[in-house]
């Protein structure tokens, strides 16, 4: 399950084509938020009485952009002095807000909103919703990518709004470290095994009995590599997975070493030596088996993924 967020910027034409522009963003889609009428029909939301704000839908990828960069993002594009309007455009479905689904999206948006009304000093946010998701609706398929299809459009946002849409980006969410460091964070074990491609041995190793919620992380870059979900107890020895979060995390290469024809996988960003790819997975799980090595991961409990810095990937947990 991909990490969705929900925004309330205003006419959702520039809103879904600002964000469409953004570094790490998936889609964006227009749509009609915490409506009072089911499935609502623009007509319907014009008048207000679904009490339906136009918004998009946002899903975004964890590995390239995390939600406070969006939300930064978001807080660009409307004037938080306003209620019920942005630009030309007046009535309760043009009001401003964040909405989310969970506590982590709850926590990073109040933050967010803390922190503008700092900055901005005796000028009070007099709105900025910041309330749970109840419900979004799809707008037609005609105001989809409305700004794209009609160039010459109407929008309440200014041009250089999306030229930062464009330009700006996050900071590297995960970073290869240099050799020296690399020897002072590792334990000897683990820089042998990253760097050397030792392999620990079986069964007497950190994660070989580990079944908790989580993700497992490159020791060498923090990047997320494995979830528990995808765990599953081979016999080998080794921790075992039936894949990776995404294939393009993982490297494979040809190795000869021990009189034997293996493939092994090293992780993409830094370099790691992790293990070996065999064919003799579960076959119900896609008959792969990633046999890895502990030392080469760093295991994040569900339950301290929020204060370890991944609670974009909180949902991945869920897929």
């Amino acid at each position: 399950m991909i990490p969705t967020i929900y925004f309330a910027g205003g006419c959702f034409w520039g809103t879904q084509h600002f964000f469409s522009q953004v570094y790490g963003v998936v889609s964006a889609t227009a749509g009609y938020i915490n409506s009072t009428v089911p499935a609502p029909s623009y007509r319907q939301v014009c008048t207000g009485a679904t009490h339906a704000a136009e918004g998009v839908r946002v899903c975004y990828d964890p590995f390239k952009v995390d939600l406070k960069f969006l939300i930064r993002m978001y807080l660009l594009t409307v004037d938080p002095t306003l209620v019920d309007r942005q630009g030309n455009d007046i009535g309760t479905q043009y009001r401003t807000g964040i909405y989310y689904t969970d506590e982590y999206q709850h926590a990073v948006a109040n933050q967010a909103l803390a922190d503008l009304q700092s900055a901005l000093g005796d000028h009070k946010i007099v709105e900025i919703e910041c309330l749970p998701l109840s419900n979004f609706y799809e707008a037609e398929q005609y105001h989809q990518d409305y700004l794209v299809k009609n160039p010459g459009g109407y929008c309440h946002l200014l041009p250089g709004v999306f030229k930062s849409a464009r330009e700006m980006r996050p900071a590297e969410r995960f970073a290869v470290c240099g050799d020296s460091e690399l020897r002072r964070r590792l334990t000897p074990e683990q820089y042998a095994v990253t760097r050397h491609s030792l392999t620990e041995p079986p069964f007497d190793n950190r994660y070989d009995r580990e079944f908790h919620p989580g993700i497992y992380v490159d020791i060498t870059t923090g990047e997320p590599l494995f979830l528990s979900s995808d765990k599953f107890e081979s016999g080998c020895g080794w921790p075992a997975f039936s894949r990776p979060i995404a294939d393009a995390l993982l490297t494979e290469h040809l190795d000869l070493s021990r009189g034997r024809r293996r493939t092994e996988v090293r992780s993409a960003l830094g370099d790691a030596h992790l293990g070996h790819v065999f064919t003799d997975g579960p076959q119900e799980l896609g008959g792969l088996r990633y046999c890895i090595n502990s030392a080469a991961l760093r295991f994040v409990p569900e339950e301290e993924m929020i204060a370890a810095g991944y609670g974009d990937f909180l949902p991945l947990l869920d897929k």
